[in-house]
Formats: structure tokens, sequence, C-alpha cells
């Protein structure tokens, strides 16, 4: 969901809010969630390097006194052929969809067993199920994500802590704007193929994502929700 921030998703259940990002974040995003929520902590940092998690985490625990819930939303696309795909590219595609989430939720976990208690929540794509040309990085990445998701979950439920994903279709976000004039016009179009005849927008998957981090699925783990339009069960 780069390139948008939805509040209106469970802001009075929130007593605070720590938010990690790649990118420099803008004033009027910043001005917004400061006005949300009365503790909020911004960060920036590189998701794909082990200090940052760390940093991430410690910042969370001495703002806020304990981290109740990770979510894992960093994510980019190469869409290039394999023939065309550099290794460099291919691991980068990696390093932030699948690295990046085994170095937070590693770090949050820590945090997160003393307290005997917390949830992880990955955001996944429909991608590590349906297949099509240009997206071999970033649907293997998906996939990975996705098994990654099922072994946390039995690892951290030992020590009451929940770790689920959602499986995300096109969302109309900012994440092809390096390679299309117009990333979120094309995602729009695309998302037409789905089922439901249309991509979502941010605020829908932000509603999966806060059922996920609640005790309204307090009985959910290892689960990869799935809120693709109907991508992943249609017929390619």
């Amino acid at each position: 969901m780069e390139g948008r921030t939805t509040l209106e998703w469970d802001k009075d259940d929130i007593d605070a809010l720590g938010l990690l990002k790649v990118d420099v974040l803008a004033l009027g995003m910043l001005s917004c969630l400061r006005r949300g929520f009365a503790l909020f902590e911004p960060l920036v940092g590189d998701v794909t390097q082990e200090d940052a998690a760390r940093r991430a985490v410690t910042l969370a625990i001495e703002s806020f006194g304990r981290l109740d819930t990770l979510v894992k939303n960093a994510g980019i696309i190469i869409n290039k052929r394999v023939l065309d795909m550099s290794l460099e590219e291919w691991e980068s595609v990696f390093a932030v969809n699948a690295t990046g989430a085994f170095l937070h939720a590693r770090e949050a976990m820590r945090a997160m067993v003393p307290a005997g208690r917390g949830a992880i929540v990955n955001v996944g794509s429909y991608a590590c199920f349906q297949a099509f040309p240009t997206i071999a990085a970033y649907a293997a990445s998906k996939g990975a994500l996705a098994q990654l998701t099922r072994v946390l979950a039995l690892e951290g439920i030992e020590h009451g802590i929940r770790v689920n994903a959602v499986g995300s279709g096109d969302v109309v976000t900012n994440i092809l704007n390096h390679a299309l004039e117009d990333g979120r016009a094309f995602l729009a179009e695309h998302g037409k193929s789905a089922p439901i005849r249309r991509a979502a927008e941010p605020g829908e998957i932000a509603e999966v994502i806060a059922f996920l981090a609640s005790e309204r699925a307090s009985y959910m783990v290892g689960a990869i929700a799935m809120a693709d339009g109907g991508m992943s069960v249609a017929l390619p």
C-alpha cells in the first residue's frame, strides 16, 4: 500500500502507532497521522537491514512501553522477464519482500515473547498462487513470504504470538510508479481482470490487516486471508 496511508480502520482501538518507511515521509502524511493517533513515532530506514529492524522495535518499546502488533507492508516489484532480469534486481525484490519480513518478525517476536502475546501481519499477494509473465521475482518472494508466515505462526503461537497474512489483490497505489508513467491507472485497469471486476482501494486491505491484528481474529493462526477480489480462485 505504498503511497497512501488509511486511518479510518480501528483508529479508536489503537493507542500508539509506529511507522517505518524506506523513504522520507511526506509532511502532509505526518501531520495527518499525528492528528489521528495520540502517540505516533515515525522512523525512516531500510527494511532490508538488521539494524533498521532492531531500531524500529527498540524505538517502539522506548516510545510506547511495549510492542503489540507488527504489520510488514513494505514491498517492491520489478516487472521483467527472467531472461532480462539481473541477479541484483532479483535479490533486491527478495531483500524487501521476504528478507525484510524475516528480520522484522524476528526482532518483533523477540520483544513479544516475554509478554506472552502479540500479533504479526504480513502483506502478501495473490501472486503466490497465480503466475503470469514478468513477475518472477515478485511472485517467488510472495510465495516465500506465505511460507515464512506459516512457519512463524507455528513458532510464534508457542509464545502466544499470532502470525497471519493478508493475500492482497491489485491495489491502487504507487508501487509501480518507478516503472510506469501512471502506475495507479495501470493497477486500476489490471484489477478489472479479477472476478470482482475492479482493483481494491488501500482501505479495503487495511480493514483485513486490522482484523487479523485484533482479538476478533484470536483463533486465526498461520492463515493467508485472501483479499484479492477472487483472483486466487479464478482460472488463469
